[in-house]
């Protein structure tokens, strides 16, 4: 399965920064596909409502995976999982 990984983000934002270089060597070891979005610019208005105060938040597969920080360790082995990430229980 390919894991998507999408890191959401806003302009000005010096974390967001930081976590996507940190997520472009893991994706693409992985063979995870990475994509970004500014939470102020999606079509998706609650994206700013929902996420726009704790940024970045990393989903994967649609799935809040982790906020603020990514501990390289957990997303390498949920990118290693076979079957969609469903989010922590």
């Amino acid at each position: 399965m390919v894991h998507t990984v999408t890191l959401l983000t806003r302009e000005g934002c010096g974390s967001c920064v930081r976590v996507h270089d940190q997520l472009v060597p893991l994706c693409a070891d992985a063979g995870a596909r990475l994509e970004t979005t500014d939470v102020d610019r999606a079509a998706d208005r609650e994206l700013a409502i929902e996420f726009g105060d704790r940024l970045p938040v990393v989903l994967v597969d649609g799935a809040e995976h982790s906020v603020w920080e990514v501990d390289d360790d957990e997303l390498v082995a949920t990118l290693a999982e076979a079957e969609p990430f469903a989010g922590w229980d």
